[in-house]
């Protein structure tokens, strides 16, 4: 973004290295306006060269084929490295960050061994419904013509439509901690039936506070199981429930412990100026095609869905408040270019997976680099460049 250093927006950190003290994030790595400084570099970036192609590894021919169908060719590095353990039935850590393909790494080999023996069940665990709802959609598009049924349980929806689904004993449920801890109290959901578990992006369960029904799940699950554990990051807090839930993992590590190289990172300086009016005045530039806007809290990103219809703008919401379908419906419409801004709480924004994000704005800043960088990876994908924009006072 190097027009703004010449724009009305008082230029870059760079510029101006006063220093940054309003700001106190609440846990993790002290953050510094340093952090969301960085110019996308045009690199020669060696594409990983997986040791297997997927006909090379053992799963049934059923999986493959669909696969195949739907134009994956080329296990990403957490497949090529994931997906043979799992179906030797290994326990396994996967560090990884989003985008990385790791539900495939879990799905197909899982997939495979229900196929092969239908008395199987599969629980996945995720933080937000949004994610649920993603992986969901991923284990229908690899499971096609399979005759393998699965259940999402979740809050925000039907209790009852739950119900029904569960009553037809489906080989996968995925769900949030809080909904399957819900279901099992009903004694609609049987954990003891379930002898292998995925917890996903498990950082941000405990972020979210789930810790407690999370172990409360595992109590309830089959001493005799295969666990499946993907994080981005493995704070100690993290190591704590691996302890309490692995056997002898193998551990799988594909991180690149920095924000994406493709990804342009400034900074605006608001200086006392609305940031509403900032917005607006870069909503209206052409470039500014498919937004994705972060807010730190639910009432905070309500106001500004409603500030930015009243100026004119396609734009709508998701937050905690926000239903399932609610939820979805915004997801579909930003996906189809029908808003041309998202806005979105840290919270509801895990399972985003939309392509060409043009820009992410953090209108408030995020709490730690961790939740920065999972921020700004929404653009920036397929070898595309993205924009993230932070504001600072």
């Amino acid at each position: 973004m190097r027009n703004f250093s010449r724009s009305r927006f008082h230029g870059s950190y760079r510029q101006n290295r006063r220093p940054f003290r309003r700001y106190r994030p609440s846990r993790g790595v002290p953050l510094n306006p340093l952090m969301f400084v960085k110019k996308a570099v045009d690199v020669a970036v060696v594409p990983y060269a997986p040791e297997h192609s997927f006909s090379d590894f053992a799963l049934e021919e059923a999986v493959k084929r669909n696969v195949a169908a739907h134009g994956f060719s080329r296990p990403t590095a957490i497949q090529d490295r994931a997906i043979e353990p799992i179906l030797q039935g290994r326990d396994l850590v996967g560090v990884a960050d989003t985008g990385t393909g790791k539900t495939a790494a879990f799905l197909l080999p899982l997939l495979s061994k229900v196929a092969r023996d239908r008395r199987q069940k599969v629980l996945i665990v995720t933080p937000t419904r949004e994610l649920a709802a993603q992986i969901r959609a991923e284990l229908k598009l690899f499971s096609r013509g399979m005759g393998i049924f699965s259940a999402l349980c979740i809050g925000g929806a039907s209790l009852g439509f739950q119900a029904r689904e569960l009553s037809r004993r489906p080989n996968f449920v995925i769900g949030t901690p809080g909904r399957i801890k819900d279901l099992q109290q009903r004694r609609l959901l049987h954990l003891e039936q379930y002898a292998n578990v995925v917890l996903d992006e498990v950082d941000r369960m405990l972020d979210m506070g789930f810790i407690q029904d999370i172990r409360q799940i595992i109590s309830l699950l089959p001493l005799n199981r295969q666990s499946l554990f993907f994080s981005a990051t493995v704070p100690e807090k993290t190591k704590a429930v691996m302890q309490d839930f692995l056997k002898d993992p193998v551990m799988v590590s594909i991180k690149s412990g920095v924000a994406a190289h493709n990804i342009d990172q400034d900074i605006i300086r608001v200086r006392g100026r609305s940031k509403l009016e900032i917005l607006h005045e870069l909503l209206i530039k052409k470039e500014f095609k498919k937004v994705l806007v972060f807010g730190r809290t639910k009432r905070g990103v309500s106001r500004l869905e409603s500030s930015l219809i009243e100026k004119g703008f396609k734009a709508v919401a998701i937050h905690g408040n926000k239903s399932q379908r609610q939820r979805s419906r915004a997801l579909r419409m930003l996906k189809n270019n029908e808003v041309q801004v998202l806005l979105a709480t840290d919270v509801a924004s895990r399972g985003i997976d939309v392509e060409d994000i043009t820009h992410v704005i953090n209108y408030d800043a995020p709490q730690t680099y961790g939740d920065y960088t999972h921020r700004i990876g929404r653009t920036g994908r397929a070898g595309k460049k993205g924009v993230a924009i932070t504001f600072v006072d």
